[in-house]
């Protein structure tokens, strides 16, 4: 069982930036390919950004390419979101989420709040 636990969201001006952390207890990431999904109010969980176990970026949304970057410290069993030049419309709880490797995500983190004043 893996339980993940995001923090580093918050309020920001529009144009601003926040680093979101996503910890693991219970074992380590470093097995998990892992992504950052976000979910708006009244829309859809999106996923944002992939990174393989080894560290590979494999995706990221249209939305935030350029801006985001995903990134993972597999000793310290954790992984990043980087958020610059944020928009308004990156208002949403983010989640950090574990997939084992078949390409399904097992496990989530309880969320974090990132809101973006215009």
């Amino acid at each position: 069982q893996v339980q993940l636990v995001e923090s580093g969201g918050g309020l920001v001006q529009a144009g601003g930036s926040l680093r979101l952390s996503c910890a693991a207890s219970g074992r380590t990431l470093s097995s998990y390919n892992m992504g950052w999904f976000r979910q708006a109010p009244g829309k859809e969980r999106e996923l944002i950004a992939r990174i393989t176990r080894s560290g590979i970026t494999t995706y990221l949304a249209d939305s935030v390419k350029g801006r985001f970057t995903i990134s993972r410290d597999n000793a310290k069993i954790t992984v990043y979101l980087q958020m610059n030049s944020l928009k308004f419309e990156d208002t949403a709880v983010y989640y950090c989420s574990a997939d084992p490797g078949q390409g399904q995500y097992a496990y989530w983190g309880q969320g974090t709040q990132v809101t973006v004043s215009s």
